[in-house]
């Protein structure tokens, strides 16, 4: 019997485990502090693309046991800087239910006087902000902060026993992925709904259908059907997206960004050669 509730998060799991597995071992066997920055640097795209995950993951536990949910979580904790129903409180209990009302959204895009934050602005002011108002949003769901504060206390715990075992490696390898997934969290929803200022819900959120951005974001990109039925797996979305797409105007959608329109664009010229070659055979 399977551990998962859904098969589909079985691949994507196991790679991102062995990934913080791998994340250990070099923690405990690289002295070499050229290769630890490097590292880090090399994991903050792919990193950054775990935040979707854990984002799912708090939307839809990914494991039947309560025990295994709270070790993906510390995992996720380390990768993303986002650890036990942080995200929930966040945003399943807060930004899911106030996305519309700019006044209300615990992501909120719009200034007061109504014009649109920057881009950095909303970014830092999310990002920065992100832990008070989880307690915020908490303490009218004391259960669930508890739950926040007890393994937060845990992560932390854990975090202070890596730097005194070796505190650069910590640093590289835990401590700053922590932050920068945290401000790369805040960062990537900015496009999500920015400028997007109405009570439909259907016209709320913008989509990104690329192929590609999907596959490594669990289907972020369909983000209009994930406002609508925020509790279905992410496995499920595009076909969700598929019976409500005539309900999104156009202008809710978005083409991808970097680094996903580089693979696009490399895909471009592999099927250009492949066709050239095709055209040319005798």
């Amino acid at each position: 019997m399977s551990i998962f509730r859904q098969k589909a998060d079985q691949l994507p799991i196991t790679i991102i485990s062995l990934y913080f597995a791998l994340d250990l071992v070099i923690y405990f066997t690289v002295d070499s502090p050229w290769f630890i920055v490097t590292w880090f640097l090399l994991g903050i795209w792919p990193k950054g693309n775990i935040c979707a995950w854990n984002h799912h993951h708090q939307h839809y536990l990914t494991f039947k046991s309560p025990v295994y949910n709270r070790i993906l979580e510390i995992i996720f904790g380390f990768q993303t800087g986002i650890t036990t129903k942080v995200w929930f409180l966040h945003h399943v209990l807060g930004h899911h239910k106030n996305y519309l009302d700019q006044e209300l959204d615990e992501s909120r895009w719009m200034n007061k006087d109504g014009s649109t934050k920057s881009e950095i602005g909303y970014t830092l002011e999310v990002g920065l902000t992100s832990y008070y108002r989880v307690f915020k949003v908490g303490l009218k769901n004391r259960r669930h902060l508890n739950d926040v504060i007890l393994i937060l206390g845990l992560q932390v715990s854990l975090l202070i026993l890596l730097f005194s075992y070796n505190w650069f490696n910590a640093l590289f390898l835990f401590l700053f992925p922590m932050i920068v997934g945290l401000f790369l969290t805040a960062w990537a929803t900015f496009d999500h709904h920015s400028n997007l200022d109405t009570k439909n819900e259907f016209e709320g959120s913008r989509n990104v259908l690329d192929p590609f951005y999907n596959l490594m974001t669990g289907n972020l990109g369909y983000h209009t059907a994930h406002h609508v039925k925020h509790g279905l797996h992410w496995s499920k979305l595009p076909e969700y997206h598929a019976s409500i797409e005539h309900l999104i105007p156009a202008h809710c959608y978005l083409e991808v960004g970097v680094p996903y329109s580089w693979f696009k664009g490399i895909k471009k010229a592999a099927d250009a050669v492949i066709f050239d070659k095709k055209e040319t055979v005798p």
